[in-house]
C-alpha cells in the first residue's frame, strides 16, 4: 500500500477542492455549503454515510473487507474540521474569500485533506480489517461541534466505540512546511472566557468626583490580571491572560454607568478552574469596591486540554518517519498554548492531534502570519502528506 505515491496523485484534486471551500467559507454549526461540497466529493465511495440534526456535520464510516483477525478488528476515528472565521481577508490569494469571513485557521486544508483520506483508504478497504470513521466537523472555532457531534452518535457510528482517534492541524508559521509535530501527554492549553461587567454611577465628563466611574475600574482591572496571574501561579504550570474585548462609553464627555470587558485565559493544568475563578473574583471585585463600584465576574469553561495517549503520539512519530522520513517528524518539548475541541474526543478515546508544517512557499516560518490572521497563507501542496498521514494511521492499526 504506497500510501504516499497515491496521495500525490490525489493532490490537484485535493488541491482544487481546498481553494473551493476557501472562497466561500462557512462560520459556526451551520455549514451548508461545505456540507453539500463533503458529500459531493465522498459521492460513490464505498462509506456509510449520515448527517448531523443541530450541526451540519457528516459521518462517514468505512468497513473494511480484508478477513478479520481472530482478535475483535479495530475501529479508527479520524477528525478534520470544517468551519471558518469571522475574519476578512487579506491574505492576497488568488482565490481568497470575498465575504467577510476567512478560512484563517486552515479548516479548508483539513476538509479536503480527510476527503483524501478517505478516498485512499476506501481504495484500499480490501486491506482493512476493520473500521474507519472519518468525522467532518463543523463549529471548532468556539462553537464546541466535536461535543455536537459526540452526543449526536458518531463515537458509535460504526457499531463500536472507536479504539485510535486522529487530528491534524496545518500551521502557517514556525514550523518548516511539511514537518509533522506530535508530542505526548498534554499537548494544547484548556481555554476560558472571562466575562466581567462594571457597574458604577454615570456622570458629566468635568465633574468625575460626582460619579462613580467603571471605565478607570475596568482599566484598572485590565491592567492587573497580569500581576494576578503572575502573583497566584506556578511559572511551571502557566496561566495566559489576553483581553480581547473593551467595551464603555457612547462619548467623551460622558461617564458611563458601566462598563465591560472579555478575556481568553489558557491555562496547561487541567484542573485549574476553581483557582482561577477564585483568583479573578478576589482581584476584580477588590478593585471594584476601592472605585466605589460592582463588578460582576464570570468565568465560563472553553475546551479542555487536548491531552495526547503517549502510545498514540509514538505511533504518529513512527508512520509520520516512515512515510517522509525521520528528519521531517519532531516531538516537541512543551504544550502549545491554542486549545481545540478535538480535546472532548480524547477524552473518550485514545489518540493523538498532530500539526503540520504549512506556511506559504517562499515564506520564512519564522516571520509567516499566524493562524487566524487575515494575513494567514497555507500551501495546498501539504494536501498531499496530510492525506497520506492520516490514511496512514488508520492502515497501520487495521491492516491484516
Amino acid at each position: 500500500m504506497d500510501l504516499l505515491d497515491d496521495a500525490r496523485a490525489l493532490l490537484p484534486d485535493l488541491a482544487r477542492l481546498r481553494e473551493e471551500l476557501h472562497r466561500e467559507p462557512e462560520v459556526g454549526l451551520n455549514l451548508p455549503r461545505t456540507q453539500e461540497r463533503v458529500l459531493e466529493e465522498l459521492s460513490g465511495l464505498p462509506l456509510e454515510i449520515s448527517t448531523g440534526v443541530r450541526t451540519t456535520s457528516v459521518t462517514a464510516v468505512l468497513r473494511g473487507t480484508a478477513r478479520k483477525r481472530p482478535a475483535e478488528p479495530s475501529t479508527v476515528l479520524l477528525r478534520g474540521d470544517m468551519d471558518a472565521l469571522p475574519v476578512r481577508e487579506r491574505s492576497g490569494e488568488d482565490f481568497a474569500s470575498a465575504n467577510g469571513s476567512m478560512h484563517a485557521c486552515g479548516h479548508d486544508l483539513h476538509t479536503a485533506g480527510l476527503v483524501g483520506a478517505a478516498r485512499l483508504l476506501s481504495a484500499h478497504r480490501d486491506r482493512l480489517s476493520g473500521d474507519v470513521v472519518f468525522m467532518f466537523q463543523p463549529g471548532e472555532e468556539g462553537h464546541d461541534g466535536a461535543r455536537v457531534m459526540i452526543e449526536e452518535g458518531v463515537l458509535t457510528a460504526a457499531g463500536r466505540r472507536p479504539d485510535h482517534a486522529y487530528a491534524l492541524h496545518v500551521v502557517p508559521h514556525r514550523l518548516p512546511s511539511g514537518l509533522v509535530s506530535a508530542r505526548a501527554g498534554t499537548t494544547l492549553f484548556a481555554s476560558y472566557t472571562l466575562e466581567v461587567v462594571v457597574r458604577g454611577t454615570g456622570g458629566h465628563g468635568a465633574t468625575p468626583h460626582e460619579a462613580k466611574d467603571p471605565v478607570v475600574a475596568a482599566a484598572e482591572m485590565v491592567s492587573v490580571l497580569q500581576t494576578a496571574v503572575t502573583r497566584s501561579f506556578d511559572v511551571s504550570s502557566p496561566v495566559i491572560v489576553t483581553v480581547g474585548v473593551l467595551r464603555a462609553g457612547t462619548a467623551a464627555n460622558i461617564i458611563p454607568d458601566h462598563a465591560s470587558f472579555d478575556a481568553t485565559v489558557r491555562a496547561v493544568d487541567p484542573d485549574a478552574e476553581p483557582r482561577l475563578r477564585e483568583v479573578f473574583t478576589r482581584y476584580l471585585t477588590g478593585i471594584a469596591a476601592a472605585h466605589g463600584v460592582v463588578a460582576d465576574v464570570r468565568l465560563v469553561p472553553g475546551y479542555p486540554a487536548t491531552v495526547n495517549d503517549a502510545g498514540e503520539a509514538e505511533h504518529v512519530g513512527a508512520v509520520a518517519q516512515e512515510l517522509f522520513g525521520a528528519e521531517c517528524f519532531d516531538a516537541p518539548s512543551h504544550p502549545t498554548q491554542g486549545s481545540e475541541d478535538f480535546s472532548r474526543v480524547l477524552q473518550e478515546v485514545p489518540g493523538a492531534l498532530m500539526f503540520l508544517g504549512a506556511h506559504a512557499p517562499g515564506a520564512d516560518p519564522a516571520a509567516a502570519a499566524a493562524n487566524h490572521s487575515p494575513l494567514a497563507r497555507f500551501d495546498s501542496a501539504v494536501l498531499g502528506r496530510s492525506a497520506a498521514l492520516l490514511a496512514g494511521l488508520a492502515a497501520e492499526r487495521l491492516c491484516a
